[in-house]
């Protein structure tokens, strides 16, 4: 038996016919790469943008930093692009690079750089404010 006749088996059931095309299962590559629909999404949409560095800057002040620095990485690559977020907060670009990624480990002064620029290439400001947590229980 072929790999792609168990597929057509596994989803075969007594009780739902199968058409054609759910017989046939097929690895299907991603039409669009991750961070060029975000890009395209921040263009078209300033409010994603808005929420998007909102929700970088609530993670990083409630203490986690490794997904707030992805949501920078991506916000950064549609917004100002490494090499000018270089220039304006006059850190290399592959430092930066490094900072925003994964295991990065920015000094203080490097996010409030990073989210002073994109601050003012999105023309808003930051307001922090303290929300009662919910009592689970």
């Amino acid at each position: 038996m072929r790999s792609n006749d168990f597929s057509a088996l596994w989803f075969a059931t007594a009780d739902r016919p199968q058409c054609q095309e759910a017989k046939k299962v097929k690895k299907m590559a991603l039409t669009r790469d991750f961070t060029k629909t975000v890009a395209a999404r921040v263009e078209r949409d300033p409010a994603f943008a808005k929420a998007l560095l909102d929700e970088a800057a609530t993670l990083f002040l409630s203490g986690e930093p490794e997904t707030a620095r992805l949501i920078l990485r991506d916000l950064v690559n549609a917004t100002l692009g490494f090499e000018r977020l270089a220039k304006v907060t006059a850190t290399p670009s592959k430092s930066l690079h490094r900072m925003l990624s994964p295991k990065g480990n920015p000094s203080m002064d490097n996010p409030a750089a990073i989210f002073d620029a994109i601050r003012k290439c999105l023309k808003v400001s930051l307001k922090a404010h303290t929300v009662n947590l919910q009592k689970v229980g």
